[in-house]
Parts: structure tokens; sequence; C-alpha cells
């Protein structure tokens, strides 16, 4: 029988603590998974031949795409063993994991010394980076989700996006620092690329000792079901709509979080013209409205509805996204093109508030965290990882626009998946 968990007895205090410590891990731990992005437009050419900069940016896309295709590996692995031995010591764990993966690329020789060796080490270092992030996302958003009083758990989810923005700001403020105040563009290249991965290193160290004083969340402290039904398959598999549900409403977000928040970078130098440096500035602008309506969007799916919020992010991105996308190609105005990302964002942001709370409310706790790491991690593998080789693949093809309907396609399937499924606030498992 299902009965009423009784109120959480952490105080106000610890909760704000633990939401913190658990924040600022997972923005080093996204900065870390961020910097390849940022600073892929500098090293493309360190581990490939230099003849032609799309074939550079499709191929380190590609490394890219692989790293997401360790996601789902991630999510199981990490999502399994969070549902067993308890969030705080799977969190510890995936830090470690991203640390040695962006110290691997900070040291790897480039193509010009070791040949095809440089794109094989790069390609294992983005596959140990996928396993984490793959864990890091699922589990930080159980616990962010369990954490949270019941009144303002979309509001507490929502740091979820906020340190994940944050991450790849530092990276993009790092970048400018390079950019304009330290080295110059072919000292980027030839080797200033690989101090961003060397702190992304130390800062990994760092987020270790932040975890440790974590306190284990209540859901996971009072669950009394037998170890080995704890983060199983088998009993996953028995909540098959619920994984569904998660993977279809993933695939219209994740697809357009990539194309808005990663590839709109190189979208910016390689499609519409801007400057490397201009592009870096609009990016940043961007991601700090970004960041900022997270929480706001979060209080207000708390008040309306999580379902509402949902439905109206989906019918908003399919009518604006081919419009947005093909004035920003066209666009020389700096300002234009930052307004036209801001507007991108901000419909985005009614999604990606709520994603982590929407996901956790599903599942039981014995298969909470597994049930929102493993297929959140397939769709954003499939679909999300793929996104910028995609997006390059159709402009080296000279058909740019037809990853605009591609985009608008995946959110329409999002969009139909929200207006089917269940109000999980008012059917949330979280509350037996």
């Amino acid at each position: 029988m299902n009965t009423p968990l009784p109120r959480p007895t952490f105080s106000v205090r610890q909760q704000f603590r633990s939401i913190l410590g658990g924040s600022i891990g997972n923005l080093i731990e996204w900065y870390d998974w961020y910097a390849y992005s940022v600073f892929s437009l500098y090293f493309a050419s360190a581990f490939f031949p230099k003849d032609n900069e799309t074939a550079q940016l499709l191929n380190t896309a590609g490394i890219f795409a692989i790293g997401f295709l360790m996601r789902p590996i991630g999510g199981w692995l990490m999502g399994r063993y969070a549902d067993r031995y308890g969030r705080k010591s799977a969190l510890t764990f995936s830090v470690l994991l991203m640390s040695a993966g962006s110290l691997l690329i900070a040291l790897v020789p480039g193509y010009d010394r070791i040949g095809l060796l440089a794109p094989l080490i790069l390609v294992v270092a983005r596959m140990i980076q996928g396993i984490s992030i793959g864990g890091e996302y699922g589990t930080a958003a159980t616990y962010l989700s369990e954490m949270a009083p019941r009144h303002l758990r979309g509001f507490y989810s929502s740091f979820q996006y906020v340190t994940t923005t944050m991450g790849q700001l530092v990276a993009l403020g790092i970048l400018m620092i390079l950019q304009r105040y330290a080295l110059t563009s072919e000292q980027l290249s030839e080797w200033g690329w690989r101090i961003p991965f060397g702190i992304g290193a130390i800062l990994s160290l760092s987020a270790i000792y932040l975890r440790r004083g974590l306190v284990e969340t209540q859901s996971f402290a009072q669950e009394t079901t037998r170890l080995e039904q704890r983060g199983s398959l088998k009993e996953l598999v028995k909540y098959a709509p619920e994984l569904r549900l998660v993977i279809g409403f993933t695939i219209g977000l994740t697809v357009s979080y990539y194309t808005f928040t990663t590839y709109m970078q190189k979208f910016l130098v390689n499609t519409a013209g801007f400057s490397k440096n201009d592009a870096t500035t609009i990016m940043v602008v961007t991601l700090i409205v970004f960041m900022l309506a997270q929480p706001i969007l979060g209080l207000l799916g708390d008040k309306i509805g999580r379902k509402r919020l949902m439905i109206l992010y989906g019918i908003l991105a399919v009518l604006t996204t081919y419009p947005i996308l093909t004035l920003l190609s066209h666009t020389q105005d700096r300002w234009m093109a930052t307004l036209l990302i801001i507007l991108a964002m901000l419909i985005l942001s009614m999604s990606t508030s709520i994603s982590a709370i929407i996901k956790a409310e599903l599942f039981p706790v014995h298969v909470r965290s597994l049930g929102v790491s493993f297929p959140y991690a397939l769709a954003v593998a499939l679909f999300g990882g793929t996104a910028e080789y995609i997006a390059l693949l159709f402009k080296d093809r000279g058909h740019a626009d037809w990853f605009y309907w591609y985009l608008t396609a995946c959110i329409a399937l999002s969009l139909w998946v929200s207006l089917r499924m269940r109000d999980t606030e008012k059917h949330s498992t979280m509350d037996r």
C-alpha cells in the first residue's frame, strides 16, 4: 500500500547547503563537458588535417557525439549505483571520472606528433567524460528533486539547468579572457586550448571535497526495498510507459537545447559569418539570460502546473524555431542575433526549468535515479549528441535549412507526448 511520506526533517539551512553543494559540483562537471565544444573551434586543427575547416568541425562534432553515446552507459551504471548505495556516493564518483577525462585531453599530443593516435585518445577521453556526465545528470536531478519541499519542486529542480548553464558560461568566460587579454588566435590554436582542460581537471578534484559534505536524501534513507531490486533494469522495465514518456519529451528538448546552447556558437561563425570573438560575446549574453530564466519559470511551473508549461513550450517552439533559425542565418547585426537567440532560449526555458522534476515524479524511489538517468541519457545520446553533426552535415551538403525542419519535427513529437502524459504534479510518486 502507498502511504504518504512524512515531511522532511531537514532544516532550511541543511536543505540550502545540500542544494548548493550538489549544484556547485554539477557546475564543475558541466564546465568540463562544455569546454570541449567551446574550444573545438581552436583545437580541431590539432587533431585532424588542416585542409577544410568544416571537415575539422565535422570530425570534432563526431567525437562529441561519441561522448554522448556513452551517456546511456553512464546513466545505467551511476543510476544503478545511486539507487543502491545513495545519491551522494554516485555524485562523488562521477566527478572523479570527469577529472580523469579532462586531464587526458589537456595532455594528449596533437596529430602532427602522434598521427591517428591523437584523435583516438581524444575519443577515449570523451568516452570517459560521457560515462561521467550520463550519471551526473540523473543523479543530480534526483537529488535536487528529493531535497525540495513539495510546493517548490519546480523551483529547486530548475537549478539543474542553472548550474549546467553556469558551467558553459565559465567555459566561455575563460575563452573570452584568453581571446582578448592573454593569447593570440594562433597561440590558442597551437597550445592555449589545453588550458581550460587543465583547469577543469583541477576544479573537478575540488568538487569531490564539496560533495563529501552533502546530506543523503530522506527518500533514499527511508527506502526499504530489497537491495537486489534497487536500480535494477528488471524493475525499471515495469515502468515502460514512463520510460517512453521520458524519451518522448526529451527528444525535442535535447535537440533544441544543444542547437541553441552548443552548436549556435559554430552556427554564428560558420553560417551567419560572425567573427569568433563576436560569436563568443553573443553566446555569453544569451546564456546569462537563459540561466536567469530557469528559477523564474521553475516557480511558474509550481504555480500553473508543469504539464501546462510543457504544452506552452511545445506550441511556441513549433511555431518559432524555423523562422528564428532562418533569420539568424541571414543577419549580420549582433543585436538582432542576440535577441533572436534570447527569444529561442526563453521559450526553451519553459521546458528545461521543470524537466528534472517531471522525470523524478514518474518513478518510485528504488528505481528513481536509474529511471531519470537511463532513458534521458539514451534520448540525449541519439538526438542531442548528434544535433550538431546533423546540422553541419546538412550545411556541408548545401541544405542547411533541412536541419531547421528536423528540429521543428523533434519538438512537435515532444509536444504530442506532453499532451498525452498525465500531470505528474497531481500523480507524483514522490508523495507515496
